[in-house]
């Protein structure tokens, strides 16, 4: 179980799942825009031009025909609101994800570079725990 566990995590923290999460959640609320920008204003301005062909006089009076409301910039700009505030969240996660995944990678590097370090005299790389470079045969202080 614990196996199982730990692949499914591995599987997560990979970046193009995360980009594929983030990609269907854009594209859900993008599409939300889309949808109120042909329902809300592209739409009741295509019953009007309609409405002035006919020659009915009033859009009280197109509506009732056609069955529709008139031009509704507030569902427009709720349905793009709504779309930055999921945007934003989404930015805010993505962006803690990759916070973590540098922090570990910054925690591994730090582990591997641990074990070795420079000759001042001879400028060679030799073992951290050494007090007397191999090469050129200094007393090392530290």
């Amino acid at each position: 179980m614990k196996k199982f566990m730990a692949e499914f995590k591995e599987f997560i923290s990979q970046g193009n799942v995360m980009d594929l999460a983030v990609g269907v959640i854009i594209g859900g609320a993008f599409g939300a825009i889309v949808t109120s920008l042909c329902d809300d204003i592209i739409m009741p301005c295509i019953q009007l031009i309609i409405s002035k062909i006919f020659g009915v006089e009033s859009i009280d009076e197109m509506t009732k025909i056609l069955n529709v409301g008139p031009i509704a910039f507030g569902n427009f700009i709720a349905a793009v609101i709504n779309f930055l505030i999921m945007a934003f969240i989404i930015f805010l996660m993505v962006k803690g994800i990759n916070n973590l995944r540098n922090l570990n990678k910054k925690k591994e590097e730090e582990e591997e570079a641990a074990t070795t370090k420079m000759c001042p005299y001879c400028c060679t790389e030799i073992d951290i725990n050494a007090t007397k470079c191999p090469h050129c045969t200094s007393d090392l202080k530290e």
